[in-house]
């Protein structure tokens, strides 16, 4: 005996949600790193709220207001370093609200949980050298947004990227790169800036290239309708290593 399927019941995706909800909603007035420096206060890893005393930004809004705090603090020498403690980490076991991904350079100097002061559940990270998108990035993100929920994808260059600097290097000298690398500066290559000279070129096409990464992602069918519905904001920014500060890069 068979069964008719119904093809007009919806089907309820179950891949890898066991335990893992999200919340979205319309969030506006979106900024980060605009505020003004302003000395936070010390607080310990033992004081910090827990995951269930802890607002976790729902809006697209709000999850940029918590990264743009969190990063006065990493810069002003006032971190808290939240939810480390031995309560966040066993209600932790049961599933996971993050409520930004942070899509980074690979370099050992940007760990988005540092510089955004941040802490376990509260990211979804994903690097790449200069930020490069592949199948396996791409899954990685769509993953965050349409299976957990989350409100922001951030695209975080930084300030003397050298997967950057190899691109603008391997397309003035014309010689191949190393195995692999050659096709982190292939993906790059479309992104310089040829506006500029020398490390000048460098610095203007890693904010180029955080663009096309951002403007990519925002053209994706599944996120653009996250987008135009206002649950989601996918967003550009870069690191300064010498002042730390992050801040966003418009386009």
């Amino acid at each position: 005996m068979t069964s008719q399927a119904t093809p007009d019941r919806p089907v309820r995706r179950t891949f890898l949600r066991a335990g893992l909800t999200g919340a979205a909603a319309l969030g506006t007035g979106l900024a980060l790193g605009a505020s003004p420096a302003s000395a936070a206060p010390a607080v310990s890893a033992a004081s910090t709220p827990s995951p269930a005393a802890r607002p976790r930004p729902g809006t697209p809004d709000e999850a940029l207001r918590e990264l743009a705090a969190g990063n006065r603090r990493w810069r002003t020498f006032h971190e808290r370093h939240p939810d480390e403690t031995p309560a966040t980490r066993q209600a932790l076991v049961s599933g996971q609200h993050p409520f930004a991904v942070v899509l980074g350079c690979i370099d050992s100097r940007v760990p988005p949980e540092l510089v955004f002061d941040q802490g376990l559940g509260d990211l979804m990270t994903v690097r790449s050298a200069g930020e490069v998108l592949d199948e396996a990035v791409l899954g990685s993100i769509a993953y965050g947004v349409l299976e957990l929920g989350i409100p922001l994808v951030l695209v975080l260059g930084h300030q003397s990227c050298g997967a950057v600097r190899a691109a603008v290097e391997a397309e003035e000298s014309d010689e191949p790169l190393p195995a692999h690398i050659q096709y982190l500066a292939d993906q790059i290559r479309p992104n310089i800036d040829h506006g500029e000279e020398g490390d000048a070129r460098v610095d203007a096409t890693i904010d180029a290239n955080v663009r096309a990464v951002r403007a990519r992602l925002a053209a994706e069918p599944d996120l653009a309708a996250k987008v135009a519905g206002g649950e989601l904001a996918v967003v550009g920014a870069r690191y300064e290593l010498s002042t730390q500060r992050v801040h966003r890069i418009a386009g």
